[in-house]
């Protein structure tokens, strides 16, 4: 019996051993073993490639390899979301992109490039924020009430840019336009420096944009923040109510988020969270985001960001049947 016993636990420890031996062949104990590469779905000096370089900085100094930057705006994200969606997973690539991208394009195109659920996994949430509407001055409108009695008083003098079709602001605006019975046309630009430019010359009326980069125009005077979506009021304009305060009470909280490749090891996407979560703990960077008039969240597991953006999903398309949204 003695014998028994001791052959069993000789047997379950050999398997223990061949268990511990195949979880660390699956954790790549070198990585990363080259550069890192962070893909932006979106335009150099935008808001989310400010963040995302920051980031960059904290990780490649953690990690010893280089954190390499790229960015591929168009599409409202898909192209940079399809390259990585694309690219291996190996765990030396990673996709910095925004909430839009990611909840709303599978609502708009019928014929997706890339399977958003299975082919880019959901790493950590980097920032929240709502995305801010804001005008030209000439316009003379200093609020939603204002924007909404124009458009009533005038109707199709208005026009309103966005990032793209699909994109929040885009969705967020044709709720407006329902909610009060308004027609204002929209044009649609491939990023929110564009709709800037036409904001500050004049050929633009009001546009909805990213939550930093129309900050030093709205600082200065020369454009007016009208309103900005989300359930709290933003760090960097705290001024400016939210559309939910002025009446509009669709109030999801737009994102940031790093996602990975499908079939990257969930060791190497656990070890980016963390990482980047250690990244967005540290005071400077806290302070930055702040004074781009974004919020760091609480550090969240990879799992708990996963839960977000499929209620974040589920919102938008509760959104999109309000307003009879149909892909194309």
């Amino acid at each position: 019996m003695k014998r028994n016993t001791l052959s069993r636990r000789s047997l379950i420890g050999t398997a223990l051993l061949g268990l511990a031996g195949v979880a660390a062949a699956q954790t790549p104990g070198n990585w990363p073993d080259r550069p890192i590469r962070y893909v932006v779905a979106g335009p150099a000096g935008g808001g989310m490639d400010v963040f995302t370089r920051m980031i960059a900085d904290k990780v490649q100094s953690s990690l010893k390899q280089p954190v390499v930057v790229e960015n591929k705006p168009g599409a409202n994200g898909m192209i940079g979301n399809g390259a990585v969606a694309k690219a291996a997973g190996d765990g030396h690539t990673f996709l910095f992109t925004a909430s839009s991208s990611i909840a709303i394009n599978p609502l708009m195109v019928a014929k997706m490039p890339y399977d958003t659920e299975k082919e880019l996994v959901p790493v950590t949430q980097m920032g929240t924020g709502g995305i801010v509407l804001v005008a030209n001055p000439a316009t003379g409108l200093k609020n939603l009430r204002d924007l909404v009695q124009f458009a009533k008083t005038h109707p199709g003098k208005l026009s309103y840019g966005s990032w793209g079709n699909g994109s929040t602001g885009h969705l967020v605006m044709e709720g407006i336009k329902k909610e009060n019975g308004v027609f204002i046309t929209h044009i649609p630009y491939k990023s929110t420096a564009s709709e800037i430019v036409d904001l500050l010359s004049g050929s633009l009326d009001v546009a909805f944009t990213d939550v930093a980069s129309p900050l030093p125009h709205i600082r200065s005077g020369k454009l007016v923040a009208l309103g900005a979506t989300g359930a709290a009021r933003g760090p960097g304009l705290p001024d400016v109510p939210t559309l939910a305060e002025q009446g509009y009470k669709f109030d999801a909280e737009g994102w940031f988020g790093v996602f990975a490749p499908g079939g990257t090891p969930p060791a190497i996407v656990q070890r980016m969270n963390e990482e980047i979560n250690k990244a967005l703990a540290t005071e400077d960077l806290r302070q930055r985001f702040t004074a781009q008039n974004l919020t760091i969240p609480p550090a969240r597991s990879a799992a708990e960001f996963a839960s977000i953006v499929k209620a974040d999903i589920q919102r938008w398309q509760g959104l999109a049947k309000v307003i009879h949204l149909t892909p194309q």
